[in-house]
């Protein structure tokens, strides 16, 4: 078998986080599945022979960007007193501990211990390599099993970099289960919420489709009054040929979601999002939005380059009203300690058994802190042990 077949036939594989029971667990209290690509950070922000420390769901990340100019990430603790590598030096393609300068390659293997002789008795390993990749101005990273890194692809986006568009990024921490952001964007029975920002807008659900790993929902939207920002309307491609009537889809793919706006009238999406919400606590109650929304460009040459800021603006403040939303959501689950929600919409339910099914438990340390609104790691209930 080669090495690609054999990286074909782990990708189709039942990973071995799958769990029957996730069909009967509280949606809450299910794990984001580690054998995906998830982004940690703007590639911008990872810079020329600096370190950078990021998360996923409480594994603590280190990513440093060598003088080849690629990225590295490893586990953000150095092997010998536990330090963050992300406090270190880079020196070429090596991450060297600050403390006791102990150096790293970036696969995790340790490269030097300067102040031991050739003879003396080394670690037999390192810590933890991840798989790496940058794409769409992001940095990805895989937190599974390494060996189905490479048969697992990267979303495919092509109107990034397309001359047709062009690409806004988000990077927003939310304080809530990943789980609440593809509720809320799939959900848009919530346009009351955005009233102020978007007017009367009313969703018609044209139909979906649901299946194992997706679900999909078309909507039909119609402006029915009030006052609409005039950075909606450009967004839209209202008032450049458009209508008043506009057709979004909206898909989970687990684990990512998208979104297209097709004016009424066009012949391609007047914007398209992509997201991802990767958690960063083990409790996996934080998560980190990262979005691109892809805008086309406007027959009008530099109309966009106006219109940036305000639908920067715009976007913001309609993004700060879901926030808003989904950490309440949060809150109450916290304070109830379990999943009280009476959902009655049909798509919404599908897409908790896509997102459930597709999950992973939470390790019982990760689980018991989540039911526990003061929970701080070290204060578990009564009978209760952390996996070490």
């Amino acid at each position: 078998m080669t090495e690609t077949d054999r990286a074909t036939t782990l990708a189709a594989e039942p990973s071995e986080h799958t769990d029957p029971d996730l069909a009967k667990a509280d949606l809450r209290r299910v794990g984001a599945h580690p054998d995906h690509w998830y982004p940690v950070a703007l590639s911008r922000r990872v810079r020329a022979e600096r370190v950078l420390a990021a998360t996923f769901a409480g594994e603590r990340i280190a990513l440093f960007r060598g003088k080849s100019g690629d990225v590295h990430a490893l586990e953000d603790r150095c092997a010998h007193r536990q330090m963050p590598l992300s406090m270190g030096v880079v020196e070429g393609e090596t991450l060297r501990c600050r403390y006791h300068a102990w150096a790293y390659r970036g696969d995790g293997r340790i490269s030097q211990i300067p102040y031991l002789a050739k003879g003396d008795r080394r670690p037999p390993r390192g810590v933890r390599g991840y798989p790496v990749r940058e794409a769409y101005g992001l940095v990805f990273v895989f937190p599974g099993d390494p060996r189905r890194a490479a048969a697992t692809p990267l979303p495919h986006l092509p109107a990034f970099g397309s001359p047709r568009y062009r690409t806004m990024t988000y990077s927003r921490t939310v304080r809530c289960h990943y789980s609440f952001m593809h509720e809320n964007l799939l959900d848009m029975n919530h346009q009351f919420l955005h009233r102020g920002v978007v007017g009367r807008l009313h969703p018609e659900l044209l139909g979906y489709e649901a299946d194992e790993r997706s679900v999909e929902a078309r909507y039909l939207f119609t402006h029915t009054g009030g006052k609409r920002n005039r950075s909606a309307g450009l967004l839209a491609a209202e008032g450049l040929g458009g209508g008043t009537a506009d057709v979004m889809t909206i898909r989970t793919e687990y684990p990512y979601q998208t979104l297209d706006l097709v004016p009424e009238n066009a012949e391609r999406p007047a914007f398209r999002l992509w997201a991802a919400y990767v958690p960063e606590d083990a409790e996996q109650r934080t998560c980190h939005a990262f979005g691109l929304l892809m805008i086309e460009k406007p027959g009008i040459p530099g109309l966009l380059q106006v219109a940036w800021p305000f639908i920067r603006r715009f976007t913001e403040r309609v993004f700060a009203e879901d926030r808003m939303a989904v950490e309440a959501e949060q809150r109450a689950w916290d304070e109830q300690g379990e999943d009280r929600n009476h959902e009655v919409f049909p798509l919404i339910l599908d897409v908790r058994e896509v997102l459930r099914r597709n999950g992973v438990p939470l390790p019982a340390r990760a689980a018991a802190c989540a039911g526990a609104a003061l929970c701080d790691g070290a204060r578990l209930p009564d009978g209760v042990r952390g996996q070490e």
